[in-house]
């Protein structure tokens, strides 16, 4: 995800706890020229590529979980949505906690939890104790994104020399995400599934070592306070809402727990909005969905990355379980989903410089809704041609969403704003995740009715094509937003929302 500025490291008004001169003194020396400038990079960089790796590699390790720690479906849910839940629900307060008391200490504080979390993950004997420490290890990932994004766009005050640095680190996520299969494919064949976890540990121990040497400190004097209430309200919402659609297929919707789930879920809801619009400094500013791009770059986040989680998670039980493959040879055969996902990533950046956000998001759309169509209606499984061209399409749509749902996200917002309004988006990007996996597992589980591991091949893709609509509709949905939200009219809410949401008069100017 790329950002502006603002919450994330805005430079006009972070600064070391010192004199402003010295301040300015150091981070006029800190260039993407000089060594330490490009050390800062690769520190940041290389964390979200391991969270990247990480948040897709265990996909194709879910066979080998099922079979070696007897999971069920929903087991298997919730051992990838744990993690996603977690980061979600904590990311936009890792971000103002890094603001507070200081981002190098919060970063390595991440650092510690997400290599904490890896090595218990690694040593889990079972399925409870696994669950429970990838919780561990989201609260170092929930730390880790957001905290190296507001450090790059602290250091770099030049603003040519912090958007090539915000583009490098975007494509180091994009490529950790794309590339998750294939190494999650090499790691599981060659130490088995704990050494999807297992690998994490060196790169820790190494970033903690080049943190401490080269990574400045800095904080805000006057971050926002935490928002305690919402934060609770944001969890309650989510976990609840996530436990229902996961645990319903087997308890079933009309059971008194599944019941209270949903009307927590509905309850948090709207505390949330009425809290929110309350508080002077809201976690989530509500004020934002007035601008209807920003609003529409949400929904497609959630959608296109919904599909994503849902696509991942069918794919790699339907390729060793159904086909047979082990974990590389699956792998290998996801590889047109990552490698169309990176050459289309930068053709996005392009349109969207030429274009306009409308035709990137339009075709991401097509491509995600005619991929979904293919699986559920076409019967490609047949056809290995087909199979391969479904996946590739999948992962064009994926590479073009990105970019222009989130210039839509900032599109027009106040300097000192940008940073939070992307900062949503990334948590609905997690948040997409989070529910494709749990939407589209329980309709898997729903049709199955036991374990994916014992079912016929026949009767795993009968159950799967209903899924697959679920992801052609995501694909449906970018599509349609991606033409609405992008209009003079929507253009109009944008400019109306940045207005009421500009700093009042006296303050003091955002400069570069």
């Amino acid at each position: 995800m790329t950002s502006s500025p603002g919450r994330f490291g805005d430079t006009a008004a972070c600064r070391p706890t010192r004199s402003a001169a010295e301040h300015r003194q150091e981070h006029s020396r800190i260039t993407l020229s000089t060594a330490r400038g490009k050390l800062i990079l690769l520190i940041s960089a290389l964390a979200v590529l391991m969270v990247g790796l990480d948040s897709t590699a265990l996909n194709i390790a879910l066979p080998a979980l099922e079979r070696h720690l007897h999971a069920s479906v929903s087991g298997l849910q919730w051992v990838v949505d744990t993690y996603n839940l977690v980061v979600a629900s904590l990311m936009l307060l890792a971000s103002s906690t890094g603001d507070r008391v200081g981002r190098r200490r919060t970063f390595r504080a991440g650092l510690l939890l997400f290599g904490l979390g890896s090595v218990l993950c690694g040593l889990a004997s079972g399925l409870p104790s696994l669950i429970g420490f990838r919780g561990v290890q989201a609260l170092g990932g929930a730390m880790l994104a957001p905290v190296s994004l507001s450090v790059i766009t602290h250091t770099f005050t030049d603003r040519a020399e912090r958007s090539r640095a915000i583009g490098a680190w975007s494509c180091a996520f994009g490529l950790g995400l794309a590339l998750g299969p294939l190494v999650g494919g090499v790691l599981v064949a060659v130490g088995g599934w704990r050494s999807v976890f297992w690998i994490n540990v060196p790169v820790v121990l190494a970033l903690l070592v080049l943190t401490g040497r080269f990574l400045p400190e800095s904080r805000t004097p006057n971050a926002r306070p935490a928002d305690l209430p919402g934060q609770a309200l944001v969890i309650a919402l989510l976990g609840a809402l996530t436990f229902a659609i996961i645990e319903a297929p087997h308890r079933g919707w009309g059971t008194p727990l599944i019941c209270c789930c949903l009307a927590l879920a509905a309850a948090a809801l709207a505390g949330l909005i009425r809290w929110e619009r309350r508080r002077p400094e809201p976690l989530i500013e509500l004020r934002f969905f007035r601008s209807a791009p920003f609003s529409g770059s949400v929904i497609v986040s959630l959608a296109a990355f919904a599909a994503l989680g849902g696509f991942l998670f069918i794919t790699t039980l339907y390729l060793q379980n159904v086909r047979g493959l082990g974990a590389l040879p699956a792998g290998l055969w996801m590889l047109p989903m990552p490698v169309m996902t990176v050459v289309f990533a930068p053709v996005a950046g392009q349109l969207v410089a030429r274009r306009g956000p409308r035709l990137p998001m339009v075709l991401a759309g097509l491509a995600i809704a005619l991929s979904g169509l293919m699986f559920a209606a076409c019967h490609v499984e047949s056809s290995v041609v087909l199979l391969l061209v479904g996946y590739g399409l999948f992962g064009a749509g994926v590479g073009l969403v990105d970019v222009p749902a989130t210039g839509l996200a900032v599109d027009g917002m106040p300097r000192a704003r940008a940073g939070v309004a992307s900062a949503i988006t990334m948590v609905s990007c997690r948040v997409g995740v989070c529910l494709g996996v749990a939407v589209i597992g329980a309709v898997l589980s729903a049709g199955l009715h036991g374990s994916p591991q014992a079912a016929s091949t026949a009767g795993f893709l009968a159950a799967s094509r209903a899924a697959w609509w679920v992801v052609t509709g995501c694909g449906g949905v970018v599509c349609v937003l991606g033409a609405l939200v992008t209009g003079r009219r929507a253009r109009r809410t944008a400019r109306t929302a940045a207005t009421r949401l500009a700093c009042p008069p006296g303050s003091a100017p955002q400069t570069d």
